[in-house]
């Protein structure tokens, strides 16, 4: 499978997701994202499963996905 994005780091501190893709440092409210991700716990927003083409991020626990519009 090829990789869409090269995701290096992706870190949770309360409701700001902290990425790093492709060289490039973002952060993002993932309460702004999604409705769910705002209902979530702190530990069901922490985990969570990177695709293997790093397109997008999913989180199990809530059923929930973002992804690249890239």
């Amino acid at each position: 499978m090829n990789k869409v994005h090269d995701v290096r780091k992706l870190v949770l501190t309360g409701t700001i997701m902290n990425l790093e893709v492709d060289g490039k440092k973002y952060q993002i409210d993932i309460t702004k994202q999604s409705e769910r991700l705002a209902n979530a716990t702190q530990e069901q927003r922490e985990r969570f499963e990177i695709s293997p083409s790093g397109y997008g991020i999913h989180w199990p626990d809530i059923d929930e996905d973002l992804s690249s519009m890239a």
